[in-house]
């Protein structure tokens, strides 16, 4: 396989394998106010995700080398040009990390508060931005011939990026919400379901409109048609199916689907792009591709041997954590959160 096309796609896997597991991660840390009423309520939810929620970043610390290995203009342009809102993003994600290992150090109610509330706002804003910088993505920004992001911050608040926020947070708290359903207490269970039933129409309606927007606000029906094929056609298919499972009780199908939503509509960005990896709205001439923004061919025939070699014990590695804490958590356990 041509190694450019092999490296943007294990780059889009990564960025799936990111989006499905941290996306319920910004939905559990987002809801917790909400499903958590009691102290120790909260800390049971925060339990659902504190063995995993660490290890669920790293599959964006690797898309992120990925990108910077492989293709090193990419991640210049890239970087640069989103700079303000990646640096929201990195602030966010670790003021979620610090409120999760403070909130128990103190057992004052008003400092468990402080620390609840950047839980929520560190899970609420990269499930925001993720989806404002797909957006982007899929639209274009201003690039010019030396692969330079000429816009603003402002640019990248046009409107169509930000029904994209809109949409995959809201898909992240629904994600979010079907976890706990399976994982939180049983006596929180019904709340975890009550939400999603509540935000599953909502994020229905935001996620359709985003892609209606996609026809007129992107070249997607130039490139892929007014029918996009298969992966996207699920992706739509498997968003009205959660409704469908949530209706018959069957929230481990939910959850799956939810899941597969967002892994799905992730690949499509992917397919949408290809063989771009970023679109620049002032010339097509100045679209960056896997052939302009690539490395060598020695640098990429390294790191495939390195990255095929690692992979699947990476993979067995998070697979056998999630296997070891995949029972339901319980009120009477003792939490350290």
């Amino acid at each position: 396989m041509h190694l450019p096309t092999l490296w943007f796609i294990l780059i889009g896997v990564l960025f799936v394998g990111y989006l499905f597991l941290e996306g319920f991660d910004y939905g559990v840390g987002t809801l917790l106010p909400f499903i958590g009423h009691t102290d120790n309520e909260r800390r049971a939810v925060l339990a659902t995700i504190g063995p995993v929620w660490d290890a669920n970043e790293v599959w964006l610390i690797t898309a992120g080398g990925a990108i910077f290995a492989a293709f090193p203009n990419w991640y210049a342009t890239l970087f640069s040009g989103f700079y303000l809102a990646l640096a929201l993003l990195v602030v966010a994600l670790i003021m979620r990390g610090v409120a999760l290992e403070f909130r128990s150090k103190d057992d004052r109610p008003q400092w468990r508060a402080r620390w609840d509330a950047v839980i929520v706002a560190g899970s609420a804003i990269p499930g925001f931005v993720w989806g404002v910088a797909m957006g982007n993505v899929l639209h274009g920004v201003p690039i010019n011939a030396q692969m330079n992001y000429v816009g603003g911050f402002l640019t990248l608040l046009n409107p169509y990026a930000l029904v994209g926020g809109i949409a995959s947070l809201l898909l992240f708290v629904l994600h979010g919400a079907l976890y706990l359903s399976l994982k939180s207490p049983v006596s929180l269970k019904e709340r975890a379901v009550r939400i999603a039933w509540k935000i599953g129409g909502l994020t229905t309606v935001f996620y359709f409109g985003f892609v209606v927007l996609s026809y007129f606000f992107t070249n997607l029906a130039g490139k892929l048609g007014l029918d996009p094929g298969p992966i996207p056609v699920l992706a739509g298919c498997s968003m009205v199916a959660v409704g469908l499972m949530l209706r018959g009780h069957h929230f481990g199908w939910a959850f799956a689907l939810s899941g597969a939503t967002i892994a799905l509509s992730t690949i499509s960005v992917f397919l949408a792009l290809y063989p771009r990896v970023m679109i620049s709205t002032l010339n097509p001439a100045w679209d960056l591709t896997i052939s302009n923004a690539s490395s060598n061919n020695y640098s990429l025939t390294v790191m495939s041997i390195v990255a095929i070699s690692a992979l699947p014990f990476v993979l067995a590695y998070q697979a056998w954590t999630y296997w070891i804490f995949r029972k339901r958590v319980s009120l009477r356990e003792t939490f350290h959160y």
